[in-house]
């Protein structure tokens, strides 16, 4: 008489998300909370910096201390698992993508002003459609730098 257990069908495990054994709404949950503590340092480092080296300078140096903040707690947490391009090709590809993202915060922002008169009136719209355009952006570009590779199924 044959078991029938062994002819059972194998499934295969579902294949894990990218964020490290995370869902992807917790990672982002996580990115968004290093953003905002990245928003305290920017705005301590900037103020610390501004009258040694102007309001351009310091803010150049703020956004390096809060973009190398935000890419050490999201390694570790929000994207926890083993660098695929090694540590430092991966902080400089991240500082690149972040500076994008800055450039697609700031492009949308100034496409609201320019075509959307309500934003034109109000520009707080035109900050928060670029700020939600960068998060976005940024968040994906993280997620596609820092999350281990996709279990193949």
């Amino acid at each position: 008489m044959t078991d029938t257990l062994d002819a059972a069908p194998t499934v295969a495990a579902p294949a894990q998300p990218a964020t490290g054994g995370r869902s992807r709404g917790r990672a982002l949950l996580l990115f968004c909370v290093a953003g905002v503590v990245a928003l305290g340092v920017d705005l301590a480092v900037l103020y610390a910096l501004k009258g040694l080296l102007g309001p351009y300078g310091a803010r150049l140096i703020s956004f390096l201390c809060a973009a190398s903040f935000t890419w050490a707690f999201n390694r570790h947490l929000t994207f926890a698992g083993p660098s695929r391009l090694g540590l430092w090709r991966e902080y400089a590809a991240y500082l690149a993508s972040m500076a994008v993202g800055g450039a697609v915060n700031y492009g949308m922002y100034a496409a609201c002003i320019h075509w959307w008169p309500l934003a034109t009136a109000h520009p707080a719209l035109g900050v928060a459609a670029g700020s939600l355009a960068g998060l976005v952006f940024n968040f994906l570009a993280a997620e596609r730098l820092m999350a281990a590779p996709k279990a193949q199924a």
